[in-house]
């Protein structure tokens, strides 16, 4: 039963909701340079806003898989999609705190959702031989749409009201996915779930390219025949070994966040910026790099799991990171910048692009502007915590000479050296390359793997809940722990959960190259 045209068709539409859900988290860490500037937010709000997304996506993983399992997969990630396009274009109208916040919110629902729908659709329709491949795919995808955001924050980091173009351009793709996906199969499994195996029988033909999917269907029934009569509760029991395999599937996305990729994610301008890339266009370019490197480091991971085994990239993965999170804490622990407070500033150039009548500004005049403040890559702001925060809002956005004559007396020189900067860059790159062979792709495909089908969606999603819950955490403090011990120390953090993320693969992380989903899952339960 091979792998073909249709199937991998298949595949690769459901693995669109991986390319947008991409572009989403990507697209925030260069679209909140130009929406704190205008909506002059403070450290705390840009969080809000960052983490608002966490809160629909942990709000979606609490509640989907019931819908996952009760619907179907294929139905989910209609949905998933058309809130998406819904949620895009509540943001597009408005400058808006609060709207930003509850468009945000609902892009968190699609895109947490679509996750959990798509990894169990593809898993359930790809031969054995081909799965790892497939499921991998929508990691793929997922990279791409993050590349995809890092190079539009880049193009638009300089156009007034970019960050609308940026929220909108998902919009067509979106419902272009939500019409496909009403044209394809529904997953066989779903549907012997459902007790529709006729149904089942001509998906599975249609799937394998063969005249008599029998054999593959007999194996799917005798397997769902038991799996169909799990509850929600059995996941905590010890029934079929249930509750180790949800243990092992909750550390592992525990670590997926407590390794602290998703921060580079979300803060990569920002990080950048604090390390001597000073403006929004060299904070978006540097971060653009992040993204090419996810994508090329998670191309052979996509292609060679199915040879080399979900577990080896697993081990390869931690061991490389917490080589590149020492380098990165050492690197910054000698570049002395107070770092929330990039955040917080106002630069020069923010002020000119909220204007649009005011000023007429060229290119040329922006660089020169930059130019004269590369020697002040050392911020000291010490930052009056005002009681009347609406007027102090209001005097940013109104008294352009002022804030540049104050930005100016509370700077100290003090050049972050040439060297350090491109290691610090440099060491940033490995440790996304080492998360896109690793934690990035391979936690999803075991994952998908390890739950009966007849519990896996909301296995899936409490796994996947448990994800967004510290990621939102995480996320949520990120700037404010950083402030408190200093960049290099939260490295030194990412170090040790690394380093107990390699000693967790080695133990309890099973390997399951080369098996189907019935046979790991009658391993499993022994």
């Amino acid at each position: 039963s091979g792998c073909g045209t249709f199937t991998f068709l298949s595949s690769a539409i459901a693995a669109v909701s991986g390319l947008l859900m991409g572009y989403e988290l990507g697209l925030i860490s260069g679209a909140l340079l130009q929406i704190s500037s205008i909506l002059a937010l403070t450290c705390r709000e840009q969080e809000i806003i960052v983490s608002s997304l966490l809160f629909g996506a942990l709000f979606a993983s609490l509640t989907g898989g019931f819908l996952i399992d009760r619907f179907g997969r294929r139905l989910a990630i209609i949905i998933a999609s058309s809130l998406l396009v819904l949620g895009s274009l509540i943001l597009l109208p408005y400058e808006s705190y609060e709207i930003l916040i509850v468009g945000r919110i609902a892009i968190g629902i699609s895109i947490s959702l679509s996750s959990i729908a798509t990894c169990v659709y593809i898993a359930e329709i790809a031969p054995q031989h081909r799965r790892g491949l497939l499921v991998s795919l929508n990691e793929l995808m997922i990279v791409i749409g993050i590349l995809f955001a890092y190079i539009s924050n880049y193009a638009l980091a300089s156009v007034s009201h970019g960050w609308k173009y940026m929220f909108g351009l998902v919009i067509p793709l979106g419902a272009l996915q939500a019409i496909a996906m009403y044209f394809l199969p529904p997953s066989p499994r779903f549907l012997v779930m459902k007790n529709n195996d006729e149904a089942a029988r001509k998906v599975l033909e249609r799937l394998r390219e063969t005249s008599d999917a029998t054999k593959e269907l007999t194996v799917i029934k005798s397997s769902l025949k038991d799996e169909h009569q799990y509850s929600f509760l059995d996941l905590f029991r010890s029934k079929n070994n249930m509750r180790a395999r949800m243990l092992v599937g909750l550390t592992l996305v525990f670590f997926v966040q407590t390794t602290g990729q998703p921060n580079i994610l979300f803060y990569a301008s920002t990080v950048l910026k604090s390390v001597g890339f000073q403006s929004n266009e060299a904070a978006s370019l540097a971060s653009t790099g992040v993204g090419v490197v996810k994508v090329v480091s998670t191309v052979p991971a996509t292609v060679f799991v199915d040879q080399v085994g979900s577990k080896t990239f697993l081990c390869i993965g931690s061991s490389v990171m917490a080589v590149s999170l020492v380098t990165m804490g050492l690197v910054n622990r000698n570049i002395h910048v107070n770092f929330t407070n990039v955040c917080r500033s106002q630069s020069p150039e923010d002020f000119f692009l909220q204007r649009p009548g005011n000023f007429t500004v060229t290119n040329g005049s922006l660089k020169d502007l930059f130019a004269s403040m590369a020697s002040t890559e050392r911020l000291s702001f010490d930052v009056q915590r005002s009681p009347d925060v609406d007027r102090t809002r209001e005097l940013n956005r109104t008294d352009l000479a002022g804030s540049k004559s104050t930005r100016g007396s509370y700077m100290e020189s003090g050049e972050v050296p040439v060297v350090l900067k491109w290691l610090s860059l440099a060491s940033l790159l490995v440790y996304v390359a080492a998360f896109s062979i690793g934690l990035g792709p391979m936690s999803w495909l075991v994952l998908s793997e390890i739950f009966p089908g007849g519990i896996r969606g909301r296995a899936m999603a409490l796994t996947s809940s448990m994800n967004w819950g510290i990621n939102l955490l995480i996320s949520l403090t990120f700037l404010t722990v950083t402030e408190l011990i200093g960049l290099s120390w939260v490295c030194f953090v990412y170090t040790i959960m690394s380093l107990a993320s390699l000693a967790f693969v080695i133990v309890f992380i099973p390997e399951t190259k080369g098996c189907s989903l019935e046979q790991i899952s009658m391993e499993l339960a022994k």
